[in-house]
This record gives structure tokens, C-alpha cells and sequence, in this order.
């Protein structure tokens, strides 16, 4: 017996060994066990989407023989064993009539056609006339079918197939069923192909198998056409190696290395990855378009893990992939990736674009990129500007030689000591000899968390040469925000023979005194909007609440709903916004459920408005004149629409010392 290709072979032969289509499905089958049968139906849909298979199904359940559990003996259950089966599957049935609309245009092949309508089937309970491609017929054609198609015999059922339902005329389309026909996505074709080759014997790898669920382009004929010629590219086994070089795309695993150099900021990887992918002659454009795309996914993935589709079978790597990278991060890759591919064709060469489109990504990303190890140049109109401090560094207190070309610094020296910062000096410290006039303010400066707390701002770091505040703004004091690590360096670089043991007993101390109080879920309430937080990140620890403190590690538990924005980046974030305030600890951001007598800060935030909300609404109600205006003219006052006057807040300046 000669070979019979796989899309012929596997062709389902009942509703239930059909792939995909369940709403089309789930119609014709009811319509059978209830006797609702309509004389025309219509099934559009792309090729190989089981137009054909579906009409020739329908035949069957129509003439089945064996079975008789519908009105008229038709049945959803054909037994495929019967005469009129078998004849339906090897295409010698004689009262079903298949007509190739493209080969019969013309009217007097229509007119033929119905002639023999009016004679009682031969052998079958029905007469089918199974039209495919009929969008192909001629204008006169439809003419002649309009009537006969509207009220045909009781014995004939029309079965309609085309691939473009917008060249029918709307008076065929009013007198059938239609039944669309979706394009199948990958996961149902993948499962179907590893279904069919596991009964034929063919050794496979699933990964293959993705990638000709892909090329298929929802069309299940296609996959299994595309499988024939890869079992006969790999000599019987169908590989990924094989597959890719026989359909000449590009491995996934490509698209995937380039991300993860954009996740690890490393651009000598990115145009390492570029060099080995040009070795296999790509279409860049085309990896531009599929980068893009993963970077879709991962955004979804960040936002709503489980709405990420599986269409490359990695759906895990894409939720691990996504954790590597902040929401903004993904957001302006993706915008600078589309905007690349539309200035390709204004580019020297394809790769070139390609290149640059990914050296862009790193050049603006958020949390910039790391700097060479170079001197930078100075800046204009400064030629003796200090180097750029780089991250972690920002806010370091000027030097002395800095400021005694300060006038401004020159009088902030000249101010005595504090008195609270002076007395909680240790006797080892107090016996040093005195500091300099530069060195003063710096030494003897309030630690972090002793500073006046601020609602809804923070006090930035000063600046190597601090400029002069309006009249309005409070007065703080200069050293006021240094971090308390920066003060120790400087103060023990400008006093000499201070004893290195001497300032580990400052800082020794200055670290006690924050970390003796643990750090308690009110107290993050409270200092939650003097964190300074923003953007991402304090959306994220504003669904934290303070799990444990041991002094060391300080552990935030996370609402599960928003577990996709845990990334190290916040962590981090949030773990230098605590330094700042003066809390030193190694922050840990775990997921799990939140105990409901504690409230996050997201919660107070938005128990505070409603609470606000409300006594504006109450205040409104009970004030005379919008009572007077709902009695004179039936007025109604919109309460959704009510907005609270904001708070005001006030900015405690630091105590002033005399003479300051």
C-alpha cells in the first residue's frame, strides 16, 4: 500500500477527535441530539483549520446508520463501521456531492448542479451537496442558488466551505449558519503533534515541536504537512537542530541570550551575541521584532504571571527572565526596541541598527550604566570640578580645601557646637585635640535618626557647594542629612592624630544606638513617607507590612498579588532608604499572607482618604447653603466626585544653636 501523508492518515473522523473548534463543536452536536437541524451551513476560516473535516463529519452524523438516538435517526456519534460511513471516509458516497466552487464557476455549471436536488437520495438518509471554495462562484451562479438554498427539498442539506466570507453576497449569508473557524495557537497543535507521533513511532524533541507549531501559523494541515517533511529532513527523528535549519528560523535561545546580557548590563556580551548571531546570516529585522516581543512577555509576566501565554513552550524561563528586571527597565526597552525597528531602513545595514537599538537600551536606562575606569572631563565653566561621585557616593560632604572657597561654608563654620551632639561624645573621643574650623560642623552633627522627621518629602544630601535658599524654605542645618558612614571618613581624614580605634568607637556607638530599638511594623507606618520612596518601588513596599527584626535582617512580607514587582532592584531600594533614616539593616522581601488585625501602608493610606473623604462629604451635607441650594432647585450632591482639601504640611526646621 503506498504511504498516505500524515494530514490525510489523522484526519479526525467524529466531533470527538477534533482538534480545537470547540464552540463550533459544541453547536453541531447539540443541534443533532435535539433534532434542530438547519438546511445550510456556512464554515469560514483560514486554510487547514478543519472546514472540510467538519462538513464531512456532519455528513456522516446526517447518514449514519447504526445508530438512531436523534429524531430521524441522526446521531452526534456516528459509528464510522456502517456502509454509509465508510463510503463518506473513502469519498464514494454516493448522495454526498463535493463541488469545487474554483473549477465551477460558471452559471451552467450551477444550474446542472441543481437539478438532480429534487431527487430523493440513493443510498443515504440525506442528500448532501458539500460546496467548497464557494466564494469563487460567479455572481450569476449565486443568482441561481438563492432560491433553491433558501427552500430547498426536505432530503438536502447544503454544507458551504470558504476561506473569504467577504466575497459572499449578503443574501447567501442571511440564508445559512455561519460557523467561524479560529486560527489554532501552538499549545493545541504542539499536543496533537506529540500525540501523532508517539503513534507512529518517531522519536522527537518537544522544542522541535514548538518551533513547527509556530510556522504553522494556526493551521493544523500545515503542522502536520511541515512534520511529514521534517521526518524525512532528520532521516526518522524530527530535532530542533533539524527543524530550525529546515524552516531557516532562528532559535529562540538567540532572542533569549541577548535579553539576559540587557538583564545583566553588559554591553561587551550584547555585541558578542550579535557577532555569533550574524556567523548564521539572520534577518535582524526579524530578531529585532522577536526581542520586542519577549520583552512583551515579560512585562506581562511582571504584571499578570498567569495571563503569560505558553506559545514557546517557556513559559517558566519567561516568569524567571521576567524577576531580572524592573517594569520600567522593560517599558523603555520595549518602546526603544519598536522605535529602532521603524529607523532601520534608514540605516547603514541591518546589523548596525541592531546594534545600536540595543547600545540605546543601556545608554538610557534608568539606573544608568557603569562608567569606564576614566577621569571624566570637567565640567564647563568649572575646570577645577571634582570628579562625578559615583553611585552610592552622592551627597559626600566637600572637602576642606572646597570650602574655605565658600563664603557660605565660612559662616556655617563659625557657629558653636551643638549641645545634644557634643554630650553624647564618648570620654575617648573628648580627649582628641580640637578639630579644625572646618572639620567642626561635620563632627559634630546629628545623627540620622535623630532628625526632625519631614511628611511627604526628604531632605536630599547637600551639595559640594550649597546654593542659597529662598527666604521661605526652613532653615537646616548643613550636615543635617549626611549619611552617618560618610561623616565618620571625613571627620577622620581632616583630624590629625585621631586613633583608628577612636572613630570605630564613634561609629560603634552611632550603629548601637539604631540598631538597640527594633525596627516595628508601627514605626515603618510611620516613617514610611520620609523613605522617599518612588515610582515601583514604593508601590511595592506599600504592600509590605514588618514581618521580623533581629537587629541584622529585617524582613518585609509581601501581599501575593503583588509578588511579580519583587525584584532585587527594590530591595535595594528600599534597603538604602532605611540607611537614610538611620535603620541598617539586610532587608528581605518575601511573599505570603498578611495577618488582617495589621494594616500595610498601602491600606492606611487609603483608609486615611476614605475617612477624609467621608467628613468632607459629611461637611458638605451639613453646610446651610448646600442645604438651601438642594431645597430651592432639587440639587444632588455627588459624592464620588467630592475631593478632600490636601493636607497641609509643615517642615519642623532643626533647633537652632546660639550664634548660628
Amino acid at each position: 500500500m503506498s504511504y498516505q501523508v500524515l494530514a490525510r492518515k489523522w484526519r479526525p473522523r467524529n466531533f470527538h477527535e477534533l482538534v480545537g473548534q470547540e464552540h463550533v463543536q459544541r453547536a453541531l452536536v447539540n443541534a443533532l441530539d435535539q433534532g434542530r437541524l438547519h438546511h445550510a451551513y456556512l464554515f469560514t476560516g483560514t486554510r487547514g483549520v478543519g472546514k472540510t473535516t467538519l462538513a464531512r463529519i456532519l455528513a456522516k452524523c446526517l447518514n449514519c446508520t447504526a445508530k438512531s438516538e436523534g429524531s430521524d435517526g441522526v446521531t452526534s456519534t456516528p459509528c464510522g463501521e456502517c456502509n454509509s460511513c465508510c463510503a463518506i471516509d473513502e469519498g464514494r458516497f454516493v448522495d454526498l456531492i463535493e463541488v469545487d466552487a474554483a473549477s465551477r464557476t460558471k452559471v451552467e455549471d450551477t444550474r446542472e448542479l441543481l437539478d438532480n436536488v429534487q431527487y430523493a437520495p440513493t443510498q443515504g438518509r440525506y442528500k448532501v451537496y458539500l460546496i467548497d471554495e464557494v466564494h469563487m462562484l460567479s455572481t450569476s451562479s449565486f443568482n441561481a442558488l438563492l432560491k433553491t438554498l433558501e427552500e430547498p427539498p426536505p432530503h438536502v442539506k447544503f454544507l458551504l466551505a470558504t476561506t473569504d466570507p467577504q466575497k459572499l453576497p449578503a443574501t447567501v449569508l442571511s440564508r445559512c449558519l455561519q460557523f467561524t473557524l479560529k486560527a489554532m495557537p501552538p499549545e493545541p497543535i504542539v499536543r496533537h503533534l506529540a500525540k501523532v507521533l508517539e503513534a507512529e513511532g518517531v522519536d522527537f524533541e518537544e522544542s522541535a515541536l514548538w518551533l513547527l507549531g509556530r510556522a504553522a501559523d494556526g493551521s493544523m494541515r500545515d503542522a502536520m504537512s511541515l512534520t511529514d517533511q521534517a521526518i524525512a529532513f532528520g532521516q526518522g527523528r524530527v530535532q530542533q537542530v533539524d527543524v530550525a535549519a529546515m524552516l531557516g528560523t532562528l532559535d529562540q535561545r538567540y532572542i533569549v541570550a541577548l535579553v539576559e546580557a540587557l538583564a545583566e548590563v553588559d554591553a561587551a556580551r550584547l555585541l558578542a551575541e550579535v557577532a555569533q548571531l550574524a556567523e548564521r546570516s539572520p534577518d535582524f529585522a526579524a530578531v529585532l521584532d522577536d526581542m520586542t516581543a519577549l520583552l512583551h512577555r515579560l512585562a506581562v509576566a511582571q504584571m499578570v504571571p498567569d495571563a503569560v501565554d505558553n506559545s514557546h513552550g517557556d513559559r517558566d524561563a519567561v516568569l524567571a527572565l521576567a524577576s531580572r528586571f524592573t517594569a520600567e527597565d522593560i517599558q523603555l526597552y520595549y518602546q526603544i526596541g519598536v522605535q529602532g525597528r521603524g529607523d532601520m531602513a534608514h540605516a547603514p545595514d541591518l546589523r548596525t541598527a541592531l546594534e545600536m537599538t540595543l547600545l540605546r537600551m543601556l545608554a538610557f536606562r534608568p539606573q544608568g550604566v557603569p562608567q569606564p575606569a576614566r577621569t571624566p572631563l570637567p565640567l564647563r565653566g568649572n575646570a577645577e570640578a571634582p570628579p562625578a561621585a559615583s553611585p552610592g557616593e552622592v551627597g559626600e560632604p566637600p572637602l576642606p580645601s572646597q570650602r574655605e572657597e565658600s563664603p557660605q561654608a565660612d559662616a556655617e563654620d563659625e557657629s558653636p557646637p551643638q549641645q545634644g551632639a557634643s554630650a553624647a561624645e564618648p570620654e575617648s573621643v573628648q580627649d582628641v585635640p580640637s578639630l579644625p574650623a572646618e572639620a567642626e560642623p561635620i563632627a559634630e552633627s546629628l545623627p540620622p535618626w535623630e532628625e526632625v522627621p519631614v511628611e511627604s518629602e526628604s531632605i536630599s544630601a547637600p551639595e559640594p557647594v550649597p546654593a542659597p535658599e529662598p527666604a521661605s524654605a526652613p532653615t537646616l542645618h548643613p550636615a543635617a542629612a549626611a549619611p552617618a558612614e560618610e561623616l565618620a571618613e571625613v571627620k577622620h581624614a581632616e583630624v590629625p592624630g585621631l586613633a583608628t580605634d577612636s572613630t570605630s568607637v564613634v561609629d560603634s556607638g552611632m550603629e548601637e544606638t539604631a540598631n538597640s530599638t527594633p525596627f516595628s511594623h508601627e514605626r515603618w507606618l510611620a516613617s514610611f513617607d520620609a523613605l522617599g520612596l518612588g515610582g515601583l518601588t514604593r508601590n511595592l513596599a506599600a504592600h509590605c507590612m514588618v514581618e521580623a527584626d533581629d537587629g541584622e535582617r529585617l524582613t518585609l512580607r509581601l501581599e501575593p498579588s503583588q509578588q511579580a514587582m519583587n525584584a532585587e532592584i527594590h530591595v535595594r531600594r528600599v534597603q538604602d532608604a532605611l540607611a537614610s533614616i538611620g535603620v541598617s539593616r539586610q532587608v528581605s522581601i518575601e511573599p505570603g499572607p498578611l495577618p488582617e488585625t495589621l494594616e500595610t501602608p498601602r491600606q492606611q493610606s487609603e483608609r486615611i482618604a476614605a475617612e477624609r473623604h467621608a467628613q468632607a462629604v459629611a461637611a458638605l451635607k451639613s453646610d446651610p447653603h448646600i442645604q438651601q441650594l438642594q431645597e430651592a432647585f432639587g440639587a444632588r450632591l455627588l459624592e464620588a466626585t467630592v475631593k478632600p482639601r490636601e493636607a497641609e504640611t509643615t517642615v519642623k526646621p532643626l533647633d537652632a544653636t546660639p550664634g548660628a
